[in-house]
C-alpha cells in the first residue's frame, strides 16, 4: 500500500466512523490511593459465557501507565444529561474527581447516577495500532436510568427509539 493510499484509507475510515454512534463511558481505577479515570467511547461486550468486555485506550492515555493485568476497572456508562462529565474526564491537567460523588466498588471508582455500571478486572492487554485493547472479565453489572449519552459526528447526543 502506498503512502497516498494509506492516507486516503485513514481519512475515509475516520469520516465513516464519525457516522457511527458510540456510547460514552468513563473508565475508572484506583491506584496508589487515588481515583483515576478517562472518557472513552471504544468499549464493547465480548462474551456472554463467561461475561467479558473490551475497552480500548489510546496509547497516549494517562490512564494506560496505571493498567496492569488483574487491575480492577469501572466502566461508568453515562446518561444523556452527563455530557459535562464526559468533557471533564476527557480534559488534561485537572482533578477529574473534584466535587464528584463516587464510591469504591470492587476496587474501582463507581460514579453516582450513571446509565450503567460494569465492574471488571483486566485479563489481558493487546496493542492494536495507536490503542491498547484491554480484555476484561466482568465481575459486576448494574443498570441505571435514563437514556445513554452517545457520541456521533463529533457531537454528544442520545439514542431515541423510532
Amino acid at each position: 500500500m502506498t503512502q497516498a493510499t494509506r492516507v486516503t484509507v485513514e481519512s475515509d475510515f475516520r469520516a465513516a466512523m464519525r457516522n457511527v454512534a458510540a456510547p460514552v463511558s468513563i473508565v475508572t481505577t484506583f491506584v496508589d490511593g487515588e481515583p483515576r479515570g478517562v472518557t472513552v467511547s471504544a468499549f464493547d461486550s465480548l462474551s456472554m459465557h463467561p461475561p467479558m468486555m473490551t475497552v480500548a485506550l489510546q496509547d497516549t492515555s494517562s490512564l494506560l501507565s496505571d493498567i496492569t493485568v488483574g487491575l480492577a476497572l469501572g466502566i461508568n456508562v453515562l446518561r444523556s444529561d452527563q455530557e459535562s462529565l464526559a468533557t471533564r474526564f476527557a480534559a488534561h491537567g485537572e482533578d477529574r474527581f473534584a466535587g464528584l460523588e463516587w464510591t469504591l466498588d470492587l476496587g474501582a471508582p463507581r460514579l453516582r447516577d450513571v446509565h450503567a455500571w460494569f465492574g471488571v478486572r483486566v485479563r489481558e492487554a493487546v496493542r492494536g495500532g495507536d490503542h491498547v485493547v484491554l480484555v476484561c472479565d466482568v465481575l459486576s453489572a448494574a443498570q441505571g436510568g435514563g437514556r445513554p449519552l452517545t457520541y456521533h459526528d463529533r457531537m454528544f447526543g442520545s439514542h431515541r427509539p423510532n
